[in-house]
């Protein structure tokens, strides 16, 4: 037998051609797919938005502005807490 890709003569129950390794018969099964990293926002992007919002919530006395500090950091909370759920329920 021939093998169909480089044309070496290989034996009649080779399973592989010696010279360029494609087997010589289709596979039976299909493998399966390779599951993509990621599929949401990177753990990292969740936690700097409460990092920061810590950050503003320890200077929003000193800042002279404490209730737009306040806000400021609850919406970041908000926001990665939501980038958090988001993230494990994805994992699932």
């Amino acid at each position: 037998m021939q093998c169909r890709n480089c044309g070496t003569e290989i034996a009649d129950k080779a399973i592989v051609c010696y010279r360029c390794g494609t087997a010589t018969t289709d596979p039976v099964r299909k493998p399966a797919p390779v599951p993509t990293p990621g599929g949401g926002p990177p753990l990292l992007a969740a936690i700097i938005p409460l990092l920061l919002a810590l950050v503003l919530v320890a200077g929003a006395q000193p800042s002279g502005y404490p209730r737009e500090a306040d806000l400021s950091a609850a919406i970041l909370a908000t926001a990665g807490v939501v980038m958090l759920i988001v993230r494990l329920l994805r994992r699932r």
